[in-house]
């Protein structure tokens, strides 16, 4: 596509796309309005089987029922979904033939809405065709698909706002998921009424979450030195790589974390802090949903896929689980320790954010400073010490690496590439923290 030549057939350009955002007290009162002008006959309600109990779920229904919204209740989504929970979704909504989607939740709920409204738009597509390379075919979405209204209630994984949704693929016992800017929701309510139901470890996962996406799109390689560079705009990756826009976000969202996080987890009453740690997740969405996330994500996807008995605390669930969060920011010491030899500037400012003092700071010493500020933010909140504490050894590396290497999508935006020595050293540092 350029004219001009590109080094070694990298990108050029980079692309915005993000999701309408509503924010507000009480907003969700809204949604019936909404569907109501979208002129929407035969709604599909998303949600699990614990929210359909608490309050959001009850403010989403009150406003269906005041505008006579005709609608059906789907509350079978898995915290985080495997590829079977998302095939039940799927077949629901094609039996539905739904004309517009409400996703009430956190990060599983949205991406099972995501995904259900795809496969019931495109009802001929073979599941794997949507699927990220290499586990999938990758193929772009050309299909239009419904509206989908996404009502967050945790304050972590952006999903309002992006156009990724993420699974556990049994088989290979990986997570993946499919990746295209056409899934992301019509609109975000972001309602910081939800966020006061939320237990403190939930609060305390979902914050890490934000706090990887920001550090790790703000770290990410930069948009004009991933390859290949398209030949067609429609096959640009959602994620694309550090670039100005998406800076801005991530770094507003790093400074909320520093200042509101904390407060959000130890105190379930400020509701000042659990408001802005919402906004937090969602501006964190918007500059992670186009520049992407890196290695703490990657190596995330085989610690939950892998999970033996670990069983979080606050969380309400009948299988074992690693929460999304809490999988990704048990490596991000030794990970930020390991890329900041490139762009050690960018370290060295996430850190400071974040509470070193830098003013005698080397340069070459950011990785090490940016790792003990994360470690000594973990300590403060009583996070598990390493992978050994949720049921990992040593034994174990070779799976994680392996479960690591199909992550292509995120790994090859690590700002500095990785073999799989690099990967074993990473999961080795990861065991203990403190």
């Amino acid at each position: 596509v350029p004219e001009r030549p590109t080094l070694g057939n990298t990108d050029y350009a980079f692309e915005m796309a993000i999701s309408n955002i509503r924010y507000g007290e009480g907003v969700t009162k809204e949604v019936g309005m909404d569907l109501q002008n979208l002129g929407a006959r035969r709604v599909c309600l998303m949600t699990d089987k614990n929210l359909s109990q608490l309050p959001p779920v009850n403010a989403v229904l009150n406003s269906l029922a005041k505008y006579s919204i005709n609608f059906q209740l789907y509350d079978n989504v898995r915290v985080e979904p495997t590829d079977q929970s998302f095939m039940d979704a799927i077949n629901f909504a094609k039996k539905g033939e739904f004309d517009a989607y409400v996703a009430v939740g956190g990060g599983s709920v949205i991406d099972t809405c995501k995904a259900a409204n795809l496969y019931a738009s495109s009802p001929t597509s073979d599941f794997l065709d949507y699927v990220n390379a290499p586990i999938g075919k990758g193929k772009p979405v050309t299909v239009p698909l419904k509206p989908l209204i996404a009502v967050p209630t945790t304050s972590g994984t952006g999903s309002e706002t992006t156009g990724v949704a993420i699974f556990d693929f049994k088989e290979l016992k990986v997570k993946t998921g499919i990746a295209s800017r056409a899934i992301k929701p019509t609109l975000g309510i972001i309602d910081p009424l939800h966020t006061l139901s939320m237990p403190e470890r939930i609060v305390a996962n979902s914050g890490f979450d934000v706090l990887c996406h920001a550090l790790e799109s703000y770290t990410a390689l930069p948009y004009n030195m991933r390859s290949p560079c398209p030949s067609n705009p429609i096959n640009r990756p959602a994620y694309q790589g550090s670039n100005p826009i998406s800076d801005v976000w991530a770094l507003h969202a790093l400074r909320i974390v520093a200042k509101y996080l904390k407060r959000a987890i130890r105190n379930p009453e400020d509701r000042e802090a659990r408001a802005n740690m919402h906004l937090a997740s969602a501006f964190a969405g918007i500059g992670f949903g186009n520049a992407g996330v890196h290695l703490c994500h990657g190596m995330s996807y085989p610690i939950s896929g892998l999970v033996k008995t670990y069983k979080p605390k606050d969380y309400n669930v009948d299988h074992s689980l690693v929460p999304h969060g809490l999988s990704v920011v048990l490596t991000s010491p030794a990970v930020f320790a390991f890329t900041a030899q490139i762009h050690p500037e960018r370290h060295l400012e996430a850190a400071e954010i974040l509470g070193a003092d830098i003013r005698t700071a080397r340069i070459k010493d950011a990785g090490f400073i940016l790792a003990d500020t994360l470690r000594k933010f973990l300590f403060d909140l009583n996070v598990d010490d390493g992978l050994a504490a949720i049921g990992y050894s040593k034994a174990d590396i070779p799976a994680l690496v392996k479960g690591t290497l199909p992550q292509e999508r995120v790994t090859k935006l690590s700002p500095r590439p990785q073999t799989e020595d690099d990967l074993f050293a990473l999961f080795e540092a990861s065991m203990k923290l403190y």
